[in-house]
Formats: C-alpha cells, sequence, structure tokens
C-alpha cells in the first residue's frame, strides 16, 4: 500500500514536464489514489468482516496491479496519458484499500494482548519500511524510464499475492456474520460509547499521514528546484525521514504492550516533539540541518501511530474489527490525499506560514488527545476474555 504513493514522490516534477501538466495536477495523482481508497476501505472493511479477510486482500491486491499496470501502459503509448493514469490510479486505490487496513484486522484477529501490540508496531513498521524503500525505488526504476514506477506495481503485487496465498493462514470463524441490519446496528453502538476517543484517535492518525506526505512534496520539490538534486539520491534524502519513523514504529510497538496509559502518554508526547520540530524549520533552509529538525517529526509520528493502531484495533471485537480499522484507514488516506495539493497551496502562500500552521495543527490534536482520552484503573478479572474489547478489559472511557 505504501508504495502507491510514496515510490511517485520523486517523478512527480519529471511527470510534469513529460506530460505538460501543472504541479497541481501531478499532485492529483497522490489526491486520487488516496480518496478512492478513502470511499472503498469501508465497503471493503465490511465485507472482511462478512466474508473473511483473504477473500478480500488477494482480488484487492490483483486489481492494485493491474491499475499500475494501466498508468505505466498510458504513459508509455497513449496519447493524453494524463486521463489514463489518473483513472489507473484510481483503480489502485480502491485495490489499496483492500490491502494494509484489512491485514491490520488480520492481524487483530491472530494475536492478542501484548502481542498484539508488538505485531501492530511490526505492520506500522513495515509501512514505514515501504516509505523508506519506495522514494529509493522510485527514483531507480525512474532511472531507467520515468514511468518505471508504474511497472514495479504489478511486480510488488505477484510477489504480495504469492506470500499471502501460501503463509498466510486464518482462523476459522467460529459463528456466521450478523446480517447487515445487527452488523449496523452493532457499529452504532460502538460509536455511541467509544465514538469521542475513536474519532480523536481518527482524526490523529489523519494529521500524522497529513504532515509527512505535505512535508514530503515540499522536500521533493525543494530537492529539486532549489538544489538540483534528483534521482537515487533525491530517493535517499527522502527516505531519511521515513527511516526514523519506521525505526521508532518498530520500537514503540515492542514496548507498549497493552498499558494504555502509557499509549496516551506516547500519543501525546509524539504529537508535542511534532510541534516543536514543525515550529523550528521555520529558521531552518540549510539542507542538513533541516533534515536533522525534520526527523524529530518523523520521530513523533513513529511514536503515534502504533499505539493509535493498538487502541483502535482492539477497540471491537473480531467481528466489527474490519470496518473499524478500514474506517481508520479511511481517514489515513484522506490526510495523505490532502497532503500535497494543500502543501502545494501553502508553499506558494508563505514558507513561514506553511510550518506554523503544520505546527498550530499538530499542538491542537494533541491537545484533544489529551483532553478526550481517558483512562481508568484496568480490571484484571477480565483481561483474557475474548468476548471483550481491550477498552472494556482496560475500562477506558471517554468523558
Amino acid at each position: 500500500m505504501t508504495l502507491g504513493n510514496s515510490m511517485l514522490i520523486p517523478i512527480l516534477p519529471r511527470m510534469e514536464s513529460e506530460l505538460g501538466i501543472t504541479a497541481f495536477q501531478a499532485s492529483l495523482t497522490i489526491t486520487v489514489f488516496s480518496i478512492t481508497a478513502a470511499i472503498s476501505i469501508p465497503i471493503l472493511g465490511y465485507m472482511s468482516d462478512r466474508f473473511s479477510r483473504k477473500t478480500i486482500i488477494i482480488p484487492a491486491l490483483i486489481l492494485y496491479g493491474i491499475g499500475g499496470l494501466l498508468a505505466g501502459v498510458a504513459a508509455a503509448w497513449f496519447n493524453g496519458a494524463y486521463i489514463w493514469i489518473m483513472i489507473g490510479r484510481a483503480l489502485q486505490g480502491i485495490g489499496a484499500a483492500g490491502t494494509a487496513p484489512i491485514a491490520m484486522a488480520l492481524t487483530g484477529d491472530l494475536f492478542k494482548g501484548g502481542d498484539q501490540s508488538k505485531v501492530l508496531g511490526i505492520v506500522e513498521a513495515s509501512n514505514g519500511f515501504g516509505k523508506v524503500l519506495s522514494p529509493i525505488v522510485g527514483s531507480l526504476l525512474a532511472l531507467v524510464v520515468w514511468y518505471g514506477p508504474f511497472w514495479g506495481f504489478p511486480v510488488f503485487v505477484l510477489i504480495s499475492v504469492l506470500l499471502t496465498t501460501f503463509f498466510v493462514k486464518e482462523k476459522k470463524k467460529k459463528k456466521e456474520a450478523p446480517p447487515l441490519g445487527k452488523y449496523v446496528k452493532g457499529l452504532f453502538s460502538v460509536f455511541k460509547h467509544e465514538g469521542r476517543w475513536l474519532f480523536t484517535a481518527y482524526l490523529a492518525g489523519a494529521t500524522c499521514l497529513f504532515t509527512l506526505f505535505g512535508i514530503l512534496f515540499y522536500l521533493s520539490d525543494t530537492l529539486e528546484t532549489q538544489y538540483n538534486i534528483d534521482g537515487v539520491l533525491k530517493g535517499a534524502i527522502l527516505a531519511i525521514p521515513l527511516l526514523f519513523m519506521m525505526t521508532t514504529s518498530l520500537t514503540t510497538g515492542s514496548k507498549i504492550g497493552k498499558d494504555i496509559k502509557r499509549m496516551k502518554k506516547v500519543i501525546i508526547t509524539g504529537f508535542l516533539l511534532m510541534t516543536i520540530s514543525f515550529a523550528t524549520l521555520v529558521f531552518f533552509t540549510r539542507l542538513v540541518p533541516f533534515i536533522g529538525i525534520l526527523a524529530i517529526s518523523s520521530v513523533g509520528t513513529g511514536l503515534v501511530l502504533p499505539c493509535l493502531n493498538s487502541l483502535i484495533t482492539g477497540s471491537v471485537g473480531a467481528e466489527r474489527r474490519g470496518f473499524v480499522t478500514s474506517l481508520y484507514g479511511s481517514v489515513r488516506f484522506l490526510g495523505v490525499a490532502a497532503g500535497p495539493p494543500l502543501f502545494e497551496a501553502l508553499m506558494n502562500w508563505s514558507r513561514t506560514g506553511m510550518f506554523l500552521a503544520t505546527a498550530g495543527l499538530t499542538f491542537f490534536v494533541g491537545l484533544l488527545c489529551l483532553l478526550l482520552i481517558h483512562v481508568k484503573k484496568q480490571n484484571k478479572s477480565s483481561e483474557d476474555s475474548e468476548t471483550n474489547t481491550l477498552f472494556t478489559k482496560l475500562q477506558l472511557t471517554t468523558e
């Protein structure tokens, strides 16, 4: 899933010149992927609850590959290639909707307690690892031909389909999925009782991805226009903040266990680091110190996301987990979709204003997390009951 956007970030300026499009139109190749994914995720999340996770993941991967193939063919041979690339990206977005969000729900099905938080940390680190590799891989493929990254998607899909088919073993469902009416009623009950903190967590995840992809878009443009850095070196520089995020995610997931109080503290610390980093970037224009300060925000993102994954995945039982985690995936995609075009507008307005506005946003969301997530003492007696949600077990409430 992460390859879908990050692998194209290095080639956006080249795409502008080759296709004769504006920077805003180039950024829409990121946006259309993310919006179609955001729309499709809740639908595929419900279907994964109704049927099985692999039943959704494998066809979604295949559609993802077809979309990349269409975009690559269009760029190579079609007149008016831009519109066909956008169609291919839309197909990829629908396919991506059935990958990582459903995998997160599958992780929740297969692992419990502290193991669940640890493995979800690995999932988020894998997400980060994809982001680290993808600018470099995208730059390498673009050395062959600028639209090479589009041709890379079917190859990665083929590997993923084979691995998922042969190595992922789902647990058999103990009972039939509830009918749609009962399912929806159960979801309303979840959001009625846990909605305040849940929507705050959704907003936090979207904010992390919005700022991450917005800053990457800004950095990609700056490297090319101000420093004349292109190709693999550009991809490697773009990967530096992502590497910090991946490493932090992996460490965070292994340390938080199922301690909700610790998760909340880590989330607030992460947003504080992001706020300090973005506010400080106003004063740095030279590349090396800029990357160093930006890495602090990546550490903050790496602290926040694994905690959110654990909170949200543990919020409901397996019968509705696909929808709840998928809705989380939707808002994350909306954050990704909004990042490049909004940061492009902010770049044209004011560099200082862009960073201060971003710092204000992360401070505000961190404050919401502080105020809206409240934790009571843990209830040991029901700790191992699979019928209770993580938040019933730990008596997490919103006030």
